[in-house]
């Protein structure tokens, strides 16, 4: 599947979000390195805490059904500017997938290329961050 591909499989889900607050979907589409694809919408909550990004749908969603692999990620928004994943879709994504390329569009499908999905959380908090020193 080419990059733009993945981008239009993103748009797709822009239907699907549930945004009654914000007003501002966001759909993404993850592919794994064995060509599946899960795709997500951010869904809101009048509990605003409880809100799920479109990122992290399709991320629960794979490694529910067992995927580890991801090679590509697709974000997508309505907006003039492209639609970068928050801080909180960051961090997920660089425990889960540090080396993975990250393709970020605008409302008129124009996208830009992240080779390493560790550039969007410099110097993040992940795995290696809770091994502890034994102490001597």
């Amino acid at each position: 599947m080419s990059d733009q591909a993945l981008v239009e499989l993103a748009f797709t889900m822009l239907e699907r979000s549930y945004v009654p607050y914000s007003k501002f979907p966001v759909g993404a589409a993850l592919e794994c390195a064995d060509g599946s694809v899960f795709t997500g919408c951010n869904v809101e909550n009048a509990a605003y805490g409880s809100t799920i990004c479109a990122e992290r749908t399709a991320l629960v969603k794979a490694v529910s059904e067992g995927h580890r692999d991801f090679v590509r990620l697709a974000v997508v928004g309505n907006s003039e500017d492209y639609c970068w994943p928050c801080g909180s879709c960051r961090q997920m994504l660089y425990e889960f997938a540090p080396d993975l390329t990250v393709l970020v569009a605008r409302a008129n499908h124009e996208f830009v290329r992240l080779s390493l999905g560790r550039d969007l959380l410099p110097y993040g908090f992940g795995p290696l961050s809770l091994t502890q020193q034994e102490k001597s």
